[in-house]
């Protein structure tokens, strides 16, 4: 094993994983994340493998198979990996009623049918999107740290930020990679196996982050920075934390609402949701969320974290990943408009009340975007069933934050077994969905936003 960088061939990349020695050079630009592999270069993969469940699959294990080039004893096998620890050893319990599409880092999110049984998410089934282990963090010892352009350099307590005044607005938080599992069904994606469910809405409270970067400091009007990054206390091996950034205008806008949250729902953030601060920007993707908040830096670049370079993007359906340039395209910010069938869920089987059946579901707009109109179908388009708002933000737009809550009687023939039924939502802006996956198809599954399409079976 102390050989292995020594007989490395110039310009080649050589790990070690098990007992196996590979050459990955190639492998990494085909591989999403592949710079990150760089960090074992000479070394064993495994400490940074054991943070992401998701390469110890059948499919990435085969798939590096190919790159084998020899071998390494079973002791120095065992050297390589000796003094691992468990990075998941100390996660928080879970609401048995969350999904999981990964456990290692733990993803999940609640049935569709439960989602949409309140406005307000509960906390526990609100899903839990995380990147790297959960941490651990005594708030004797924590401390968010201020810094950057045109900005006095101060680190907070969370009683000092409890000190500003208190607001709190109520928001829909989603994942780009919602409704990823059916861009997939199209064509193949990498990412997170996501339902319709990776999104939900609650309250959260905190203090204005206009209000505490003004505190010390800072004119948006006079500073040469352009963004606003963050950094979280979750961190891989070679503590590297998880990163991201908003536009300053964004950032800065007193009606633009970003909270550094300490509560959820009227209750302290649980170590999930980003315990003990987590920045809260409504109207934009929850990857800009960052849980955990450690640090705030005010910048003229864009954070360079992988999260804001080389993930959470959006390209042509014919963009592959032996042709994708992730410079090219801009960071997800706001979302676009999306709706989707909460119940009853796809291929189950409906009881028909006096010729109708009942749907419900869930719209929501990034931006800020307030949703007018739901609509349904179930003739394929031919003709359309606007749908009953039941729940929805009091706020008007550009600050409606919030999802919106919709519920449809659906007529249906005495005659008919089975229905297929579309949704689609317009927003203030009268933007729509896109009828079809096959056009917005892209090979991380981000912004999967099509018509919401269900099979039902209809029992008379």
């Amino acid at each position: 094993m102390k050989y292995l960088n020594m007989t490395m061939k110039k310009n080649r990349i050589w790990v070690t994983y098990g007992q196996g020695i590979y050459d990955i050079t190639n492998f990494i630009k085909e591989h999403p994340g592949g710079d990150k592999i760089l960090l074992a270069a000479g070394g064993s993969v495994e400490p940074f493998w054991l943070l992401y469940a998701v390469h110890q699959t059948p499919e990435i294990l085969s798939m590096l198979e190919e790159y084998r080039i020899g071998n390494i004893s079973e002791d120095d096998s065992k050297e390589a990996t000796k003094n691992m620890e468990d990075p998941y050893g100390n996660e928080p319990r879970r609401h048995p009623s969350l999904r999981p599409s990964a456990k290692r880092p733990f993803n999940a999110e609640p049935s569709p049918a439960l989602l949409v049984e309140s406005y307000i998410t509960p906390t526990e089934l609100f899903y839990v999107r995380n990147h790297l282990p959960v941490p651990v963090i005594d708030l004797e010892d924590y401390a968010l740290e201020i810094s950057g352009e045109g900005i006095k350099t101060v680190s907070l307590t969370l009683d000092d930020l409890k000190k500003f005044p208190k607001h709190s607005i109520t928001a829909a938080i989603q994942c780009a990679g919602n409704r990823r599992h059916e861009m997939s069904l199209v064509k193949t994606v990498k990412g997170l196996d996501w339902g319709h469910a990776a999104i939900g809405n609650a309250i959260f409270t905190g203090a204005r982050l206009y209000d505490v970067l003004k505190h010390f400091g800072l004119d948006e009007n006079k500073t040469e920075a352009k963004h606003i990054q963050f950094e979280g206390l979750d961190t891989d091996p070679t503590n590297v934390p998880y990163g991201a950034s908003i536009p300053i205008e964004k950032g800065m806008d007193p009606r633009g609402d970003v909270l550094l949250a300490y509560e959820m729902n009227g209750e302290t953030l649980t170590r999930d949701h980003g315990f003990p601060v987590r920045v809260i920007v409504p109207g934009t993707v929850g990857a800009r969320n960052v849980k955990w908040l450690g640090s705030i830096i005010v910048s003229k670049e864009e954070s360079d974290s992988f999260w804001q370079q080389k993930d959470y993007k959006g390209f042509s359906p014919s963009t592959d990943w032996d042709t994708v340039d992730f410079k090219t395209a801009p960071a997800i910010q706001e979302l676009p408009v999306i709706s989707a069938f909460g119940e009853p869920n796809h291929n189950s089987t409906v009881s028909s009340v006096n010729g109708k059946i009942t749907v419900k579901g869930y719209a929501f707009s990034g931006g800020g975007h307030k949703i007018i109109r739901v609509d349904l179908t179930q003739d394929g388009g031919k003709t359309w069933q606007v749908a009953k708002i039941t729940d929805q933000d009091k706020s008007n737009s550009p600050r409606h934050w919030g999802w919106t809550l919709w519920t449809a009687e659906v007529p249906v023939s005495c005659n008919s077994s089975k229905v297929e039924l579309w949704v689609k939502a317009v927003d203030s802006s009268y933007n729509t969905q896109p009828e079809s996956f096959e056009n917005i198809w892209n090979l991380r599954g981000v912004l999967g936003n099509a018509y919401h399409r269900i099979n039902i079976n209809i029992k008379h």
